[in-house]
């Protein structure tokens, strides 16, 4: 009985080694696109590993439980929803390629456009309507383009002594 239950357990862990191998590299690249913090120096996305250390846990410990759901889908909710949870704790630029953005806009972005989950998915993990989702992705990409227009806070003061 011991042998089959330690031999169930060397099996799941060769299993979810097997997919960390395969796919951590690009959900620690989806992490630090979220948390914004630059790819370089190395270690230097220091909260986007914790980020996908926590997500990787939670797969693992679920990993009996997924009877055929993709893993890989499976942290990638875990990754957005931990995201979602503390990201006004990622709302400090840290020099990363989207710290121009708002941490929902940068969810919204690396999502659809990084991770290609389609609109309605997108929506049903936030919890906002797919229209909202749209706006936000469009929003998004105008603000990265430089195309987008300023709003009241962004805009900058006049100089001094200049007329209003």
């Amino acid at each position: 009985m011991r042998e089959r239950q330690a031999g169930r357990e060397r099996r799941r862990a060769q299993e979810f080694e097997a997919f960390v191998a395969g796919a951590a590299g690009r959900l620690l690249h989806t992490a630090t696109l979220l948390t914004a913090e630059p790819v370089r120096p190395p270690g230097a996305n220091e909260r986007a590993r914790r980020l996908l250390t926590a997500a990787l846990a939670r797969t693992y410990a679920e990993w009996d439980r997924l009877h055929g759901e993709d893993p890989y889908n499976r942290t990638r909710q875990e990754l957005a929803t931990r995201f979602a949870r503390e990201a006004w704790r990622h709302h400090r630029p840290c020099g990363g390629l989207l710290e121009r953005l708002t941490p929902q806009e940068r969810l919204v972005l690396v999502l659809r456009l990084y991770e290609g989950v389609p609109e309605e998915q997108t929506a049903a993990l936030l919890g906002l309507p797919v229209d909202r989702i749209r706006a936000i992705c469009n929003r998004s990409v105008a603000t990265m383009r430089g195309t987008r227009e300023p709003t009241f806070r962004q805009r900058p003061a006049p100089p001094l002594g200049a007329a209003p």
